[in-house]
């Protein structure tokens, strides 16, 4: 007899709709087709053992198994329960019209229970837009596609309890979840706040026009000085995920498996850290099964790289096209695949080798030579693809002991969501820019006009400082945030003078004061 079952297979972090054909004829074995990979062929053991502890039966028969199309690779071990069903079904041992509705996925155990699988979300989405009515997914899933509305999703722990579900014998009801309670209950709640850090003015007032214009920036101190500190709580006075940016970066880390103890969805910006022994596939995405990297894992949300120099020069040299184009693609013989990578960039790094160079009390033992040699490991097109560049300096004993209240993230963030909100009405209808940082050329034309006095004081910083083209249009749309957050229409000296003064790791006037 054959049958048919609908399932799904990842590409990048898009599902595509599988098709699951059984047919059973005399003869012996169970064949695999349709270009599966090993994990999908040891189904076939999963799949007898669980039949074995949950009553039901693997016929004395051929048993072929196609998934369609035949073209695609189909990787994970998603495809068991799927697989299960339609043997099942072609077997005579369930009936049921139910499984041309639904979407079905999970990875089978010994003992027939269901485990948890990667890509639930879009899954659940891809059932959607197909028109589906539901899916079938393990239970420890269920929350997590339950945030796509119009698609029932039924949650199941057991094969036993699907082959009911789908015989009519046991109902359950699709699981459903308030995304706005959801949003109420995890958003802006942050274990740090910019109120825990005494001093630093000027650093605070650097992040907070990065994080209100979308702007790289690295920070550059002596160890002690408090960058990491200041980096870690970047995410705090970040405007809030709308809902279609927290299903695309939930979509990304459901692929991944990264979730973690998150369930449902997404709330707050993801802020990743990766090692500076991180290899370049972990950094980009990729791999033999081909999964988002680092820079995919911070979309919507900060990569933060501390101690810069100490990553290898390729890794960080990769990334210079993704702060560009805020997309990546990994690209292989067989497959090509692209992930967004729509991140801002945080990065600290020491002054030189002993960490004390232009220290304003402690002595460095660098040579001006070592001095250049560990700044030259960041080359010049990755610098100036940073738009912010400000030294720390460390806080000194009475500020530290100050008992002066600092102002909390939560006052921050309504100054930077104020900007972002500008910057929304500007670019409302053009696709894909959505802050300052983002603007081209031309768009820098349209909407940042500068005077006379500001054309004169860009020109003699340009020649001073020995900036490029590329740096030019950086300090432009700092200026540009700037004027935002003063809630200025037009761009004034005082805004461009505030954008170069972030421009402090300029070849030839770092350290010179």
């Amino acid at each position: 007899m054959f049958t048919r079952i609908y399932t799904s297979a990842l590409v990048g972090i898009d599902a595509m709709t599988v098709e699951v054909e059984a047919n059973v004829t005399p003869g012996i074995g169970m064949f695999l087709v349709g270009l599966p990979d090993n994990a999908v062929r040891e189904s076939q053991e999963r799949i007898r053992s669980a039949f074995d502890n949950c009553g039901l039966r693997m016929v004395g028969k051929k048993v072929v198994v196609n998934l369609a199309p035949a073209d695609l690779k189909k990787e994970g071990s998603a495809l068991d329960l799927p697989i299960a069903i339609a043997i099942l079904a072609a077997t005579d041992q369930i009936q049921t019209t139910h499984t041309d509705h639904y979407i079905i996925a999970g990875e089978l155990s010994l003992d027939g229970s269901v485990k948890p699988i990667k890509g639930a979300l879009p899954i659940a989405i891809g059932a959607k837009q197909k028109g589906f009515k539901g899916v079938i997914l393990p239970q420890a899933n269920a929350e997590e596609a339950a945030v796509v509305e119009g698609v029932d999703v039924i949650g199941v722990a057991t094969l036993r309890q699907a082959v009911d579900f789908l015989c009519d014998n046991e109902p359950i009801e699709p699981t459903r979840v308030e995304i706005g309670q959801l949003f109420e209950q995890r958003a802006n709640r942050y274990a740090e706040d910019f109120a825990d850090v005494k001093g630093q003015a000027y650093v605070k007032r650097a992040l907070e026009v990065a994080a209100a214009g979308g702007h790289n920036i690295i920070m550059i101190g002596s160890p002690g000085s408090g960058k990491t500190m200041l980096a870690r709580r970047m995410p705090t006075i970040m405007p809030p995920l709308t809902l279609d940016e927290a299903l695309e970066t939930t979509k990304i880390h459901s692929v991944a498996g990264k979730l973690g103890t998150e369930k449902g969805l997404l709330t707050r910006r993801p802020f990743r850290s990766p090692h500076h022994l991180a290899s370049a596939v972990a950094m980009v995405g990729g791999g033999q099964n081909p999964q988002p990297g680092e820079i995919s894992l911070s979309h919507n949300g900060i990569l933060f790289l501390d101690e810069l120099p100490e990553f290898g020069r390729s890794i960080l040299e990769v990334m210079r096209q993704p702060l560009e184009d805020k997309t990546v693609t990994v690209a292989r013989a067989k497959y090509s695949v692209d992930y967004p990578a729509n991140f801002m960039l945080v990065a600290s790094m020491n002054p030189c080798p002993c960490g004390y160079y232009n220290h304003p009390t402690k002595e460095c033992s660098c040579s001006r030579y070592a001095v250049d040699k560990y700044m030259s490991k960041i080359s010049g097109p990755l610098l100036d693809r940073i738009d912010i560049q400000i030294e720390v300096t460390p806080v000194e004993y009475n500020e530290m002991t100050d008992s002066k209240p600092e102002e909390p993230s939560s006052a921050i963030r309504e100054r930077v969501v104020a900007a972002r909100a500008v910057q929304s009405r500007r670019f409302e209808g053009i696709e894909g820019v959505f802050t300052n940082a983002m603007m081209n050329s031309a768009m820098i034309a349209e909407f940042c006009p500068l005077d006379e006095q500001c054309v004169a004081m860009l020109g003699r910083a340009m020649e001073r400082l020995s900036l490029s083209a590329r740096a030019y249009d950086r300090i432009v749309k700092v200026a540009r945030t700037i004027a935002d957050l003063a809630g200025s229409e037009q761009i004034t000296t005082a805004h461009i003078a505030e954008a170069i003064g972030y421009r402090n790791l300029d070849r030839n006037t770092w350290g010179n004061k």
